[in-house]
């Protein structure tokens, strides 16, 4: 933010940095030649603060709605408007056109539903309480009156309720297809078994998040690949149809779990939901006894039952229209995934060679080729061997202890990324894409940043989407804010 000149007298309402909080409130006590003598306010200790780094205090002590009507606008201004109003539950803010959301970590029904869906619809934005049905009725009504495609960013790091603003505003997009009155189109082919399309999209949000969301140390149901849905709509405003395209997937969690997180989700569900049948049909075990899942302590979610949420995926999948042939399909090849886990490899007589090592390790060999429907032989040569194509032919090498483990989980990270991609294929068959469409709202839930110890090249690719997609947004926004200010585009450079 901008640097501008300010002017302190004795009394003047202070904010001063502090190690512990960041900004703390103080009073000037005293004005020096190049200094301020401030007093803090609960504690009373005096310290001597540059003035330029002493911003002046904002006298709204509740906070506003909107903070570009903040008489100063710097960051210890807006972060303390943002905290004023979450204390009392006020979890929304306005900045212009843009809306600062706070994870309440806690379910406040009062603010969604019907109720206030009506409330919202047709109201101008700025004319209500901040909301993100404001922001979705905005793109809606946007939409309709040029005809043109919109598009909602949903951006913040990991664990900031991206994904649950996401749902909120999908919620009220086919809220309004179906009040047009004019989206009850059935899909009378394909196996949507009768259903409309807003059921079809909502139903996609639960079966993405079983598949694709996993719990982290900061989100018990983080989404861990990108998502941008594009609902289209036809003239009269009623939803037409709607595509799901996916980028990112975090393939390194398949494989390799952090304590105390888990993998995803369909892993825990699948051993600890399927019947007794299905459970001899895939050759299930405990979660604690596959080797993918126990490498974190973590197996269940407090308040969450695995069990339950197996049975709301395998009714997500029927509601979307995955007839039962294909569910079976996937499951099986995740059943398949979690036994790859569990091969491990001995060293052969050969030096640098390896094999299946004998016992449970060739039972899950076993296992896995037969969910696959795959020769087990054939499967442990891929395992244990390398091909490379020459110009004389292809050349076998074989692999030693390490490198067969690493191929193993290679092999795991492809066949459920490709199983995932797959389904989300399928999702779209089963919904429909109106390319004929008046026009379309698109809504991006881009994948939280994150910075780890060790950052491999995978969250190298999905830092740099991040800030890519952030630099667009920057770009969009404050440039629109300047041309409407009658600005020079030509005076600031956005990063």
């Amino acid at each position: 933010m901008a640097t501008a000149t300010v002017v302190h007298a004795v009394g003047s309402k202070v904010w001063v940095k502090d190690d512990a909080e960041s900004w703390v409130k103080a009073e000037v006590q005293k004005i020096e030649k190049d200094a301020l003598i401030v007093a803090l306010e609960e504690s009373g200790e005096l310290r001597k603060v540059k003035s330029e780094e002493a911003p002046l205090q904002n006298v709204d002590s509740r906070g506003v709605e909107d903070m570009t009507r903040l008489s100063y606008l710097h960051e210890p201004g807006v972060l303390w408007n943002i905290k004023s109003r979450y204390q009392f539950d006020d979890i929304y803010t306005y900045t212009g056109s843009i809306l600062i959301a706070v994870n309440p970590f806690a379910p406040l029904p009062h603010l969604y539903g019907p109720h206030m869906m009506d409330q919202y619809r047709g109201v101008d934005l700025g004319d209500l309480s901040p909301h993100v049905y404001a922001i979705a009725d905005a793109a809606y009504r946007q939409m309709r009156k040029e005809l043109k495609g919109q598009s909602i960013l949903v951006s913040g790091e990991s664990g900031a309720g991206k994904t649950e603003t996401s749902k909120l505003i999908m919620k009220y997009l086919a809220y309004m297809g179906g009040y047009m009155q004019a989206a009850n189109r059935r899909i009378s082919s394909g196996n949507g078994g009768g259903r409309s399309v807003e059921e079809q999209v909502l139903e996609s949000n639960p079966l993405l998040e079983a598949f694709g969301n996993a719990k982290t140390v900061r989100n018990n149901n983080s989404s861990r690949f990108g998502k941008y849905v594009e609902i289209n709509f036809h003239k009269e405003g009623g939803i037409s149809g709607a595509a799901i395209r996916t980028y990112l997937l975090e393939r390194s969690r398949v494989v390799s779990v952090n304590n105390p997180e888990r993998s995803y989700h369909i892993f825990y569900q699948l051993c600890d939901g399927a019947s007794p049948q299905e459970r001899a049909r895939w050759f299930l075990k405990p979660a604690q006894e596959f080797h993918y899942l126990n490498q974190s302590t973590c197996f269940d979610i407090p308040g969450d039952s695995n069990a339950e949420e197996y049975k709301r995926t395998v009714t997500a999948m029927a509601k979307v229209g995955i007839p039962p042939q294909q569910r079976e399909a996937v499951f099986a090849t995740v059943a398949a995934v979690l036994h790859l886990g569990n091969i491990s490899f001995v060293e052969e007589r050969e030096a640098d060679s390896s094999k299946v090592a004998p016992g449970p390790a060739y039972e899950h060999l076993q296992a896995a080729a037969a969910l696959l429907g795959v020769d087990k032989d054939g499967l442990e040569h891929a395992l244990t061997t390398r091909s490379r194509m020459m110009r004389e032919g292809v050349i076998v090498s074989p692999l030693n202890v390490r490198s067969a483990l690493d191929n193993r989980d290679s092999l795991a990270k492809i066949i459920y990324a490709k199983m995932f991609d797959w389904l989300v294929a399928a999702i779209n068959a089963a919904i429909g894409e109106d390319r004929n469409c008046a026009a379309s709202v698109g809504v991006l839930d881009i994948y939280g940043f994150e910075s780890f110890d060790f950052n491999d090249l995978e969250q190298f690719c999905i830092n740099l989407a991040n800030e890519k997609l952030q630099q667009h947004f920057n770009q969009h926004v404050f440039k629109q804010e300047q041309v409407s200010g009658g600005y020079s585009l030509a005076t600031v450079c956005y990063l």
